[in-house]
């Protein structure tokens, strides 16, 4: 037993001895080993992730939307599609543009924009009858901003007498539902009111600023006032003279002659003026608003119904601020109140 002992212990300190002697080459085994996997780990890691093939973007402008798909798709390419309306009916669902074009090289799996017409906005002509004229105008105009062919075009309208209020369309021509194909010019026939009816000239001699705007916002005349400093005996800020007599009868919105007295001197903080522009005749009376804006805060002076032409509006506003006159909602004229 001792002498198997001896011969494990001695075999041992061989194996120890010769690992000794050996340090340096086991080393470099081991090293090199190392290297040669990483080696190939590296080769096989640039094997499985390499780039995609280059591949040429076919050219599907003009397309239809499914065969432009079905194009890009053998090309491994993916869309991006973008809708648009185009003035040409017979563009619904082709391809308007792309990029990158047709032709380019890429590598496979790029995406590529698409813009796909969604057709007219109209394809028929809708019912105007009953709405009124200048709202219809302003709807077309925004419907068809930036479009160099709009696809309905309102001719310049005929005006007759009628019971329906001002401006409202009475007939028209195409009628509702005529297919668009390519623009059309759609005429109307548009109410001026009831030509025989008359208004009651108010007395309005005496009445100070606040009376008179509230008189005049809901009178059927139009005012043209005049102004002059108050002179002696007259009364500051209010209506001196006017040229029909008072209870006397005139057809709609015929025009009354007035001539106000304002004060020698303003106060520091609201102003007693008159709004004067000159706007285009109108044919019929059409909603007019005046407004003061001063710091972003916006006040509403008086609203009511004028056939341009000359424009007159006495008003009281703060030192300083703007009056903004209005027809349907689009600015006409500014003024600043000094």
């Amino acid at each position: 037993m001792s002498k198997l002992s001896d011969k494990i212990k001695n075999n041992g300190l061989e194996i120890l001895s010769s690992l000794n002697q050996n340090k340096k080459t086991f080393l470099l085994v081991v090293i090199a080993a190392l290297v040669f996997m990483f080696a190939i780990c590296w080769i096989t890691f640039f094997a499985t992730v390499r780039g995609p093939e280059q591949v040429m973007v076919p050219n599907v402008e003009g397309k239809e939307l499914t065969t432009a798909l079905l194009e890009l798709q053998v090309k491994e390419l993916y869309p991006k599609i973008q809708l648009k309306y185009t003035d040409n009916p017979d563009d619904a669902g082709k391809i308007l543009n792309q990029n990158p074009e047709g032709g380019s090289i890429v590598k496979a799996g790029r995406r590529v924009n698409l813009t796909v017409s969604r057709g007219v906005i109209l394809d028929h002509v809708e019912n105007y009858i009953g709405q009124n004229y200048d709202d219809v105008k302003i709807n077309l105009q925004t419907m068809f901003t930036g479009s160099s062919r709009p696809l309905i075009v309102l001719a310049e309208p005929s005006y007759k007498s009628d019971q329906s209020e001002a401006g409202t369309i009475l007939a028209q021509d195409p009628p509702e539902g005529t297919i668009i194909s390519n623009p059309v010019t759609v005429k109307l026939i548009v109410s001026k009111g009831a030509e025989y009816e008359n208004a009651r000239v108010p007395g309005i001699v005496g009445f100070d600023f606040k009376k008179l705007i509230s008189t005049i916002s809901g009178s059927r005349l139009i005012f043209d006032f005049t102004v002059h400093v108050a002179e002696n005996g007259e009364t500051e800020g209010t209506v001196t003279s006017q040229a029909s007599a008072a209870g006397e009868y005139l057809p709609n919105y015929s025009r009354v002659s007035a001539e106000i007295a304002i004060p020698k001197k303003q106060n520091d903080d609201e102003v007693m003026g008159l709004f004067v522009t000159q706007l285009p005749e109108y044919p019929y009376a059409v909603e007019m608003t005046l407004e003061s804006s001063k710091n972003g805060v916006k006040q509403n002076l008086i609203t009511l119904r004028h056939k341009g032409g000359n424009v007159t509006i006495p008003y009281i506003a703060e030192k300083d601020s703007e009056l903004i006159l209005s027809i349907a909602g689009r600015t006409v004229a500014r003024q600043t109140v000094d």
